[in-house]
């Protein structure tokens, strides 16, 4: 069964355009992570300091596999520099 993820991240709001530059650079490798099926970036249109990464993943474990790379670790570890707070990262698991 696949695992679905939502991820919202806050920018503080003089980084807004730096911490979209960060997360865009998220999209491509992980895309093409063999596990990987559906990696989206959203931003929000009310509250541009407002990101939303919407996720699925073949399994948990494909899903942990990719909390482990190095585009990953690289962005996680700018993140504190650019966001409001921790993400907030929550799975899902399809019910109907």
């Amino acid at each position: 069964m696949t695992v679905r993820v939502v991820a919202h991240v806050t920018s503080l709001p003089d980084k807004i355009e730096e911490t979209k530059a960060l997360l865009m650079g998220l999209i491509a490798p992980t895309r093409k992570e063999a596990a990987c099926i559906t990696y989206e970036l959203l931003q929000n249109n009310a509250d541009p300091a407002q990101f939303t990464f919407v996720e699925e993943w073949e399994s948990e474990t494909a899903l942990e596999e990719h909390l482990k790379t190095p585009h990953l670790a690289a962005a996680f570890a700018r993140m504190p520099a650019l966001m409001a707070g921790p993400p907030d990262i929550r799975r899902y698991s399809l019910v109907a």
